[in-house]
């Protein structure tokens, strides 16, 4: 889940990291009032969860509150990169000496996460990886022991901060370490963070991402969810506890279990189909849940035909059979269904499948066989 601007920037202030003066305005009569209490010279910045907000004139400096709200009136009415802008953030403006990039994300591959800084802040930090590795500074932090003070002050010197820096950016390297710890964020990003003509250190931008899996941990974050950005069948998705991915193929799938659905999709691949989801129904899924992701899949009007792949250890093949079912008589599906159902009350679910003239197999190889040649008579 991803968090605007403002959201991340309240967050960081919570844990001791300077953000500048401002708030978050609906409306550009909102946006002007922010203005004249921060004294007039404001920037206005869109708040949409896309990069590339100046670029696209959604990020915009304005010299006093009657500016501001003339310059609020545009960017609430435009769509950046097809998402609209609801809100914009009115911060105090920052006359700007250094900007840094700093950042702490997962590292997957080293199984830890990794403090990430560059003295060239402000600007799109793959294209420096691409073009300039040698500026971008990596220290990975043990999860048992934590960020250390010694690692911040390495990277400090790694990117030649002035020493007379050092101790403000550990206060804000030590912040963003229990930011990122302590909200399950797989991403806490400063960009830039800057250092003013009056010497502070603030962090001019701010983004997150946080761990949709750890989210019930979460609530106060849940709510700060942003749907705009998100497929209307996602959105139906979570309601139900389902794991689903829209993709661009035409073969609709629904399986239980995250490396079976993998599975499954990569067979579909090796007989020359697309899978047009990822659809994870989990396990102990009953019919309620089952119908639930059969609607889901065919809310996409590309899809050719729908692979089940079932394995029925916690989860009980009749129940998903009962489900398909339902959802058949709800949703009426007019495209082909293969079915493979493997496991617990595997042969009672093909029997109630049967009966209703869908097409069954018994492995995953045939499965995704007859799933490619269906969609092939759809199309």
């Amino acid at each position: 889940m991803k968090l605007h601007e403002y959201q991340s920037k309240t967050i960081f202030s919570k844990y001791g990291i300077p953000i500048p003066k401002g708030r978050v305005a609906a409306t550009a009569q909102e946006a002007k009032q922010v203005a004249e209490e921060l004294g007039g010279r404001v920037v206005i910045k869109a708040q949409v969860l896309v990069g590339g907000r100046g670029k696209a004139g959604g990020v915009k400096l304005a010299k006093d509150a009657d500016e501001a709200e003339q310059l609020a009136t545009q960017i609430l009415g435009m769509e950046i990169k097809g998402l609209p802008v609801r809100k914009v953030l009115v911060d105090e403006a920052s006359a700007i000496d250094q900007e840094i990039y700093f950042s702490i994300t997962d590292d997957r591959a080293a199984r830890k996460p990794v403090m990430i800084a560059s003295a060239a802040g402000g600007v799109d930090i793959e294209e420096v990886a691409a073009t300039d590795p040698d500026k971008i500074i990596k220290v990975h932090i043990d999860p048992l022991l934590g960020l250390r003070e010694y690692q911040a002050r390495d990277v400090a010197v790694a990117i030649d901060l002035p020493r007379d820096y050092w101790k403000d950016f550990i206060k804000v390297a030590m912040g963003l370490w229990e930011v990122y710890k302590n909200t399950d964020a797989s991403l806490a990003e400063i960009n830039p963070l800057v250092i003013t003509k009056d010497k502070q250190m603030v962090a001019l931008d701010g983004k997150m991402m946080i761990d949709d899996n750890a989210l019930f941990r979460h609530p106060d974050l849940a709510e700060m969810r942003d749907t705009d950005e998100d497929a209307p069948a996602e959105i139906e998705a979570r309601k139900y506890g389902l794991s689903f991915i829209k993709l661009d193929g035409d073969i609709g799938c629904m399986v239980n279990g995250a490396g079976l659905a993998m599975t499954s999709m990569d067979v579909i691949k090796l007989f020359g189909g697309e899978p047009a989801n990822f659809l994870d129904v989990g396990g102990g899924a009953d019919s309620k849940k089952v119908a639930a992701a059969m609607r889901i899949i065919l809310t996409d009007p590309r899809v050719k035909a729908v692979l089940f792949n079932i394995f029925g250890g916690i989860t009980r093949c009749d129940e998903v059979a009962r489900g398909i079912l339902t959802a058949m008589d709800e949703v009426k599906p007019k495209v082909p269904m293969v079915v493979r159902l493997v496991g617990t009350n595997a042969e009672e679910g093909r029997r109630l499948l049967e009966k209703a003239n869908m097409i069954t197999a018994e492995t995953l190889a045939d499965a995704a066989k007859k799933s490619v040649e269906a969609a092939k008579k759809g199309k």
